[in-house]
């Protein structure tokens, strides 16, 4: 199956770090590290645009040529860094391998027929499983596993432990309870606008009450006796400012007598 598995080609890289790195990306390589069986690991570069398209199109198998090493060697993609922005690739680990290795890899899923289910009306397809993780010789790695949908129905669902694995001998390291697909019914939420009449209500709830506490029964009167024209004041009172004392009252202790009245204790002998 991998005797036709894509060639790369690549070159010893001298220098690692950052700075060398950044120094391969913007000559149109990609740098990354081979390791494994025995050996000691060795920065390469390969050829970008050749190694990302690959990569990009599912490729995990590959027979790596590097320059003055003789034959092609069988490595198996492990690992690959992104940038910050998560688009970019900058960075990838290659492992060598045989093809009679056992290896677990990760394997795209592929929902194939067209789902019963989804004829009803409202319903959707999730598939919140995109890969399984399975367990192989790399020789029989696949580069997806399809899964038939067709007689999916509403509320059914294809777990992992459903899935068919293309050979018996692989075995499947994925939870067996993931859920792979499912046809739900999607709600949808009724938004109820507000009447006046509620709207009303509730800026009448939004204003609070204000409660005065209750006076005390002499406050009351004195206020009460003041605020009616013409009123005496309250016992024990004294009068409005410019107010003249009541009929028969005594003035105030050091007041002026009201005009044309006689002094107190001024009687005709």
């Amino acid at each position: 199956m991998h005797e036709q598995s894509p060639i790369l080609t690549a070159k010893p890289r001298p220098r690692v770090g950052s700075r060398y790195s950044a120094r391969i990306r913007e000559a149109g390589g990609l740098p990354a590290i081979v390791y494994g069986r025995g050996q000691d690991p060795t920065p390469v570069s390969l050829e970008a645009r050749s190694a990302l398209g690959h990569i990009g199109r599912g490729e995990k198998v590959f027979r790596l040529q590097l320059d003055g090493a003789g034959d092609a060697q069988t490595v198996l993609l492990k690992e690959i860094q992104f940038d910050y922005t998560g688009n970019r690739i900058v960075h990838a680990d290659f492992a060598r391998v045989s093809l009679t290795d056992r290896v677990t890899v990760r394997v795209p899923v592929h929902l194939i027929g067209e789902a019963k289910g989804l004829k009803t009306a409202g319903a959707i397809l999730m598939h919140p499983t995109g890969e399984l993780e399975v367990e192989c010789t790399v020789a029989d790695i696949p580069e997806f596993v399809e899964v038939n949908i067709a007689e999916l129905d509403v509320d059914n669902a294809i777990h992992a432990v459903d899935v068919k694995l293309p050979k018996d001998s692989m075995k499947l390291k994925t939870d067996p309870d993931a859920m792979v697909a499912q046809i739900v019914i999607q709600k949808e939420e009724v938004v109820v606008a507000p009447t006046a009449e509620a709207g009303a209500v509730e800026a009448g709830a939004a204003e609070p009450e204000v409660i005065t506490a209750k006076k005390k029964e002499g406050e009351e009167g004195a206020e009460g006796a003041a605020a009616k024209p013409g009123a005496a004041p309250a016992k024990g009172a004294a009068p409005a400012k410019g107010a003249a004392p009541a009929k028969g009252a005594a003035p105030a202790k050091g007041a002026a007598p009201a005009a044309g009245a006689k002094p107190a204790g001024d009687k005709k002998k």
